[in-house]
């Protein structure tokens, strides 16, 4: 009888200094709780019994240490439930709100109509350039005018004299095609200048319009500067939309499909994206599914280049098999994982199999049927007071 009492003692005193010990303000709800209590304080009881009480794999745990420890419980549920994935993304401008306004011909800047920063719409002039060669071309275009005039009226006067039947069909024929001949090539050489930019205030200047409606975002030319062919001058942009990249799973690429929503936060701001593409090729890398989906920016709150958050909702997978658990809630116990059921009197640990992680969830094959309340977060208190029982048991 003395030894009983000395052995239980030990332990009743350890009980009381876990309850202590745990902080009371600590976070944590459980649906039961009134019935758990009960059942709780009857499993303290039992625990601090004889030393064949004890069965291999089982936590005695109150409702109030659960909360004092913030264990959170959580249901187990189908592995077909959607879910979400964070990732970290980059937005980007958008390849078709970009544009390069380059020099398409030699000459010397002779005006700049914008700085950085600065708004500027479809057609509005954004350099001018001074060029010998935009004369040659004003020229060209000057004469191809005047031959076409003169064409034209030669084949005026050729209708008209064979009408009367004084000139034979075939000087009628030659007037026709040297008309038509003048007109390609004045169509031509107004080609030819239009390549190069727009006519400006002389026959030597050409002056450079934006492409697209925007604002300027970079600019390398300065006035007076003398470019070649080719010379980048400035860079446009309508950043009203971006993009936004990221890198997702197989898995998860799998279950996506162009459309899916996507929560991009960053500190102070969040919107919703869409995503428009899905490479159908893994980066070779990192072994990632590339992704891009169309951001709203028409209030300006987001920059090109800046590093994001997005979390892509993952739909519901139709006949999947087996049930899936938080990543957080298996831990190895007898080098084999497990999770912690929740049981009338605290957890009973239950060996599984997992498969695929995906969007902070895992796969469970088996092990679990569905329905099942396990340790969440805190799962590792749990397993913690597992060994110190069996510890105590042991000794």
């Amino acid at each position: 009888m003395n030894n009983s009492i000395g052995t239980a003692l030990p332990k009743l005193g350890w009980a009381l200094a876990m309850v202590l010990a745990l902080p009371l303000g600590a976070c944590g709800s459980e649906p039961k709780e009134a019935e758990e209590n009960g059942h709780g304080h009857g499993s303290e009881e039992s625990h601090t019994g004889g030393e064949g009480d004890h069965e291999d794999g089982v936590v005695n745990i109150t409702a109030v240490q659960l909360r004092a420890a913030g264990v959170e419980i959580v249901t187990v549920g189908s592995a077909g439930a959607g879910g979400a994935v964070s990732l970290p993304a980059t937005v980007d401008a958008d390849p078709q709100g970009i544009r390069i306004v380059t020099a398409a011909i030699s000459g010397r800047i002779v005006t700049l109509s914008r700085n950085l920063g600065e708004p500027i719409r479809a057609g509005e002039t954004l350099a001018v350039l001074e060029s010998r060669e935009v004369a040659l071309l004003q020229g060209e275009i000057e004469a191809a005018t005047a031959r076409l005039s003169l064409a034209n009226s030669n084949l005026v006067r050729e209708r008209r004299l064979f009408t009367e039947k004084v000139s034979p069909e075939q000087d009628l024929v030659a007037a026709r095609t040297a008309a038509t001949e003048a007109g390609i090539a004045l169509r031509l050489a107004r080609q030819q200048l239009a390549a190069t930019g727009r006519a400006g205030s002389g026959l030597n200047r050409v002056a450079l319009p934006s492409p697209l409606s925007g604002q300027v975002i970079a600019r390398t030319a300065t006035l007076g500067q003398v470019v070649t062919a080719d010379t980048e001058l400035y860079r446009v942009a309508n950043l009203t939309k971006v993009t936004v990249t990221l890198s997702l799973s197989s898995a998860d690429a799998a279950r996506l499909r162009p459309g899916a929503r996507v929560a991009v936060t960053a500190p102070g701001r969040s919107g919703e994206a869409t995503i428009r593409f899905l490479s159908p090729v893994v980066d070779p890398e990192t072994r990632l599914v590339p992704a891009i989906a169309e951001l709203d920016n028409r209030s300006s709150q987001w920059r090109v280049g800046e590093a994001v958050s997005a979390e892509v909702s993952l739909p519901v997978i139709e006949g999947s098999v087996g049930v899936s658990v938080p990543q957080v809630a298996i831990q190895t116990v007898a080098g084999r994982p497990s999770v912690f059921v929740r049981t009338n009197t605290g957890f009973k640990s239950v060996a599984i199999e997992v498969g695929q992680a995906s969007g902070g969830n895992v796969l469970v094959t088996r092990g679990l049927k569905g329905g099942e309340r396990i340790a969440a977060t805190g799962s590792f208190l749990v397993k913690a007071e597992l060994g110190k029982g069996e510890a105590e048991h042991e000794h």
